[in-house]
């Protein structure tokens, strides 16, 4: 059994009820997680509080809270994991921005700033953003998590998400595109 197929076994097991396969998992995927979070922080402002281990941590602890998740795949589970690490970081830039009574926590995300047309966007208007585009099209939403959340390039997208690269570079286009009008950027093609 390879690497990949024994993540997908234990993640199986883990939802049918087995705390034993959920505690085998995290070493397994500890190294995977560690670099999401850290290609996550990379992007973040300087002096960023979270780090890396901290951020793994607060993730996991969210994906081991549900009695019995419903990952599907391995994908599936990282999609998930970049999800919850977006969250926090959502969480965290909003208690930073009531810490500054009002003032809103920016990120400097190049990525994102390229789909947001500006330099600095502020990440909970580009949470919106992706709730809304979540709600147009969730695999798309879930690319642009993988992508500039993630730190994944196309071609981990599309083995994750068992799509061509050709789809996911489609998808993503599109994505940007949309985040760009719907942030205010102007839509270019």
């Amino acid at each position: 059994m390879t690497a990949r197929e024994e993540v997908t076994h234990l993640l199986q097991a883990w939802c049918g009820g087995s705390v034993e396969a959920r505690d085998k998992l995290m070493p397994l995927v500890y190294r995977e997680l560690r670099e999401l979070a850290r290609s996550c922080l990379r992007r973040e402002r300087p002096g960023h509080t979270l780090q890396a281990t901290a951020l793994v941590h607060e993730a996991y602890l969210r994906l081991v809270k549900e009695d019995l998740p419903s990952f599907q795949v391995r994908s599936h589970f990282f999609g998930i994991a970049a999800r919850a690490m977006r969250q926090i970081l959502i969480e965290h830039a909003r208690a930073r921005g009531a810490a500054k009574r009002g003032g809103g926590a920016k990120l400097s995300l190049e990525e994102i700033a390229t789909v947001a047309g500006t330099q600095d966007p502020d990440i909970l208007d580009l949470d919106q953003a992706l709730d809304r585009l979540s709600a147009l099209d969730a695999r798309k939403s879930r690319i642009v998590e993988l992508r500039y959340f993630g730190g994944l390039t196309v071609e981990e997208i599309a083995e994750m998400e068992e799509l061509s690269p050709a789809t996911v570079g489609r998808d993503l286009r599109f994505a940007e595109s949309w985040l760009r009008r719907e942030m205010g950027g102007g839509a270019t093609a």
